[in-house]
């Protein structure tokens, strides 16, 4: 899974002496793509990409590595959408995405996807600048808080392992929860590990332990 950090999607008004980000426009129609190529190029956009129809599409972005992702895809069917979307939820990307038509089904599917900025009939390239800082700056309130949210997960997993490790010392050496953790975290410190790890441990120990009892 492809992953950009904040400063490398910084709008250029921000980014300073950053480098200039790289534009991936997909669009199997010529004309349109020039539209928004034309549109990046005026609001100071050199760095752009253009792909048609091509096979192994997530291959191509892998080698292509852009920082934004534009997809054009006129008037979609829905297999068409899917594979786009499918995309839009792999590549870590911002992702602006123009669309003729749409109803409701597929702008929800949309943004289930990651679709930073959901374009519906406005392909003009004066649009094109304010665009891009919509869906770089949507993508990274979103990623930050997703984040988070793995952040939190994480954490919330971690002290699943630990209690459950401090209940196997309470139960087969009749510590209490507090001598159990204190035990844990000395482990911990004279192993120079973290206690997550050292509870793994115990716990993997103890599955081998009840495995070798059970045959």
């Amino acid at each position: 899974m492809l992953r950009r950090s904040d400063n490398a999607l910084m709008p250029d008004r921000a980014r300073g002496s950053a480098k200039p980000l790289h534009i991936l426009v997909i669009d199997p129609n010529r004309i349109r793509a020039s539209i928004i190529e034309e549109g990046l190029s005026e609001a100071g956009h050199q760095h752009v990409t253009i792909l048609g129809e091509v096979p192994e599409l997530m291959r191509r972005i892998v080698e292509i590595d852009p920082d934004v992702i534009f997809i054009d895809l006129e008037n979609p069917n829905r297999d068409q959408l899917e594979h786009m979307l499918a995309v839009s939820r792999a590549a870590r990307r911002p992702v602006a995405m123009f669309v003729d038509r749409t109803d409701q089904a597929s702008m929800e599917a949309a943004i289930e996807a990651g679709v930073s900025a959901y374009i519906v009939d406005g392909l003009r390239k004066e649009r094109v600048k304010s665009i891009l800082d919509v869906a770089v700056l949507r993508f990274k309130a979103f990623d930050r808080l997703q984040r988070q949210l793995d952040t939190a997960q994480s954490q919330l997993a971690e002290r699943g392992t630990i209690e459950r490790a401090k209940g196997i010392l309470m139960r087969n050496r009749g510590m209490s929860e507090a001598e159990a953790y204190a035990a844990l975290r000395k482990t911990a410190m004279n192993q120079s590990r973290r206690i997550v790890e050292v509870a793994e441990s115990l716990l993997l120990a103890e599955d081998l332990l009840n495995r070798e009892n059970e045959r």
